[in-house]
Parts: C-alpha cells; sequence; structure tokens
C-alpha cells in the first residue's frame, strides 16, 4: 500500500471491459496490485438518454460513417470530472485520435508526473468537434497509422506512464538509457551464450573495461538514432526547441 494518492486513469469507453487487459499483466500489473496507480472505466453508453443507449449519430454535411455525440459524450465526462477532479487539480484531459500531436516519451514523462489522466477512447469516424473544444481535450496520438478505436491507443498510453511511476521498475537507473532518453535510440543488447549461430557477443562488451563499455554503447545509440530516425537525429543535433 503506498503513502500517498495513487496515479490515475480514467479511460472513457463504449467498451470497459476490455480494461484492465494487458494493464493486469507483467510490470503494470504488479503496480496495480500494489496500488501505485488506479484504473476507472466510464462506459459511455451509461449517459446515452433513450432506450437504445444511442452514443452516436450521422455526420452534418453528410460523409460515411457515424459521429459520437456531443450531449452524450460530455455528460460523460462531467461525470468523471466530478469525480476525479479538475484542470486545475491538474488530472489531464486527453483524446486518443489519429489526427492527435504524436506522443513522445517527453510527454509521457509529463503525465507520469502529474497526478493522473482522464482518456476520452474514440469510436466511429471520430467525436463532435464541440466537445473537444469546449471540455478542452488534449489531442494525442500514437503514430501515424490508424486504429479501430481509442482503446488500445489508451492501454499503450497508459503502460508507458505507469513504468515510470516511482517504485514500479526496480532498477530505475535503466530508464535513463532507454531509447528517445536524451534524443537518442537505445543501444543493442547481448546475452549468453556467447558464441550463437557463429555469431559472437562484441569483444568489448567481454573486455570489463567500463569506459570503453560506455563509449560503445553511446556510439551505437548514435548510429542507431541517424540511420533509423534522422528526424530524432536532426533535433538532436539542432538542440532543444528547434527543428
Amino acid at each position: 500500500m503506498t503513502s500517498h494518492n495513487p496515479w490515475r486513469a480514467s479511460l472513457l469507453t463504449l467498451y470497459p471491459r476490455m480494461f484492465p487487459g494487458p494493464l493486469a499483466h507483467g510490470i503494470c500489473g504488479r503496480a496495480l496490485e500494489a496500488q501505485l496507480w488506479m484504473l476507472e472505466t466510464v462506459d459511455i453508453r451509461d449517459f446515452a438518454s433513450d432506450k437504445q443507449r444511442s452514443v452516436d449519430d450521422t455526420p452534418f454535411g453528410g460523409g460515411p460513417g457515424m459521429v459520437m455525440r456531443s450531449d452524450v459524450l460530455a455528460a460523460a465526462i462531467d461525470a468523471t470530472i466530478n469525480t476525479v477532479g479538475s484542470e486545475t487539480d491538474g488530472v489531464v484531459r486527453l483524446y486518443l485520435s489519429a489526427r492527435g500531436a504524436p506522443l513522445t516519451q517527453a510527454r509521457v514523462r509529463s503525465l507520469a508526473a502529474s497526478p493522473g489522466v482522464m482518456a476520452v477512447c474514440g469510436r466511429f469516424e471520430g467525436i463532435d468537434q464541440r466537445v473537444i473544444e469546449a471540455r478542452a481535450l488534449e489531442e494525442v496520438s500514437l503514430g501515424d497509422f490508424v486504429l479501430s478505436g481509442g482503446e488500445v491507443a489508451a492501454m499503450a498510453l497508459i503502460d508507458a506512464c505507469v513504468r515510470l511511476l516511482p517504485g514500479t521498475i526496480g532498477d530505475e537507473a535503466g530508464l535513463e538509457e532507454e531509447s528517445f532518453e536524451a534524443g537518442l535510440l537505445e543501444y543493442p543488447h547481448y546475452t549468453r551464450p556467447r558464441d550463437w549461430e557463429g555469431r559472437e557477443v562484441p569483444e568489448v562488451l567481454l573486455s570489463g573495461d567500463h569506459a570503453r563499455i560506455a563509449a560503445w554503447r553511446q556510439a551505437m545509440r548514435e548510429e542507431a538514432t541517424r540511420a533509423r530516425r534522422p528526424d530524432l537525429w536532426r533535433r538532436r543535433k539542432l538542440g532543444p526547441g528547434k527543428d
């Protein structure tokens, strides 16, 4: 049991039974059991006003698909805010959206340092734009691809945040050398057997010379970043806040 308030994830979804799903296992699952964080799901359909529990309607202006209604979703958001706290309490309001700003490790760190997040998991063609504006939802995207809904994206976001919470990972020093820290990708890893299918472990890793090993790993991080993520490498060379 923790001596402080656990980090909180409140998810508004049409499929609450999808959770905790993978979040109940591994690092996140152990942290959940230890009450380092807590998970709340809100069924958006509970706030529909008709017998069919309708949450969507056809888009104004025509077009394919359906759009999540503003009145139903706003009611769900407002009820959740009353439970988890407003923006002034530090709770971050998110909407998992393909057109959102890319989620970065820096943003994950800031979310993990907050009291928690309230995230809307979209479905259909999306949600009414007026809700995004009126409830000040920050749109966040996992990448340049489209998912069938925001639930899987929410799981990924929560996993990324929870592993940064104090007490979640035993050796927290290892977090400092992961991909995206200091604007670089991570170096390659090796373990036993020393010779596998004719492929040997790099000699430097067997040398016992910690300075040489550190220099090699830094060089590998830079090489991987230059080759695989030229966008990251360019930003690193330009400096913070430049592109």
